[in-house]
């Protein structure tokens, strides 16, 4: 087995590899003179079972350029196997044409994946579940409902509710509150535009209780900012919130901070290069182990399936 990464994660993988005791592969990945991503590997490879992490965050562009490279290079030293490890799924917000003159940029990613070599894709908490049907070679879609609600079963906060920021959340939300044993609730909201969205009306019983905001990603934390508010004026307690991706976009840092929200929960999917300016609200836990117990797994040919659970 071999570990690559590219520049979006690095840590992210060194960790990986702490926890499987392998040495991180060498690779030169930089840039010519006018951008164009540059990749060497500085190790043999071929007939070795290759991973590559490298999530597809911001800058996305750059990062997703630099994966198809890297597959690029992995495939022409004659790997017997190429798995992209991609704990954040860039582009998958566009998953569905829900208007006309619109692209499904989710399939075409993954359509240029597969073009460029990937055997295998490991990853985590899709934006959208269907988004693993966009993939005609096998995709493992791991859940950091574990990594995340042992956090708040070690803390063991009282009357906890789980809350939805939005219907299209119900299922996630679902898995939280059955692992944590804890009431479900929804926040009905009206979107304004593709920046703004409203808070209407509280689904499920909140007065009183403390409660938990789950999500897959916080972009630029606008529903996550008004739906705290909608559940503090709802009666609920203390608010706390979890998500898998923090992309943290614009104003969302800033907006975490005045917000009524007591804790946000965020794992290490995406880097965020200036812990500093997180304040004390924002919390990063790691997926390394998770991502590296899943790696095992595939390299030796044995189920992954206990760890969707």
């Amino acid at each position: 087995m071999k570990i690559f990464s590219g520049n979006a994660n690095p840590q992210l993988a060194k960790e990986i590899c702490k926890f499987l005791n392998i040495k991180l592969g060498s690779a030169f990945i930089g840039k010519f003179s006018e951008g164009e991503v540059r990749v060497r590997l500085g190790e043999n490879v071929r007939g070795k079972d290759v991973f590559i992490i490298q999530p597809t965050c911001p800058p996305v562009n750059d990062n997703l350029m630099e994966l198809l490279v890297m597959v690029d290079a992995v495939r022409r030293s004659s790997a017997k196997r190429i798995t992209a490890v991609i704990p954040y799924f860039g582009y998958a917000r566009q998953d569905r044409k829900d208007m006309p003159r619109v692209p499904i940029t989710a399939k075409l990613v993954a359509n240029i994946l597969t073009a460029a070599g990937v055997n295998r894709v490991l990853t985590i908490d899709l934006h959208a579940s269907q988004i693993q049907g966009f993939f005609d070679i096998p995709l493992d879609h791991l859940f950091a409902v574990k990594v995340l609600m042992e956090y708040f079963q070690k803390k063991k906060i009282k009357n906890l509710v789980v809350v939805s920021p939005d219907v299209g959340g119900i299922k996630m939300a679902r898995a939280y509150a059955k692992r944590i044993n804890a009431s479900l609730a929804i926040v009905d909201k009206r979107r304004v535009d593709d920046k703004e969205a409203e808070a209407m009306n509280i689904l499920g019983e909140v007065k009183g209780k403390n409660a938990v905001l789950v999500d897959d990603m916080i972009a630029t934390a606008g529903s996550l900012v008004e739906a705290a508010q909608a559940l503090k004026k709802a009666g609920a307690k203390d608010i706390y919130a979890a998500a898998t991706h923090p992309v943290l976009s614009g104003p969302a840092v800033e907006r975490i901070k005045n917000s009524v929200l007591k804790e946000l929960l965020v794992t290490n999917t995406i880097p965020i290069n200036d812990s500093k300016k997180l304040g004390n609200k924002i919390k990063v836990l790691s997926v390394a182990p998770l991502l590296a117990e899943a790696i095992k797994r595939i390299h030796n040919e044995e189920s992954v399936s206990c760890l969707f659970d």
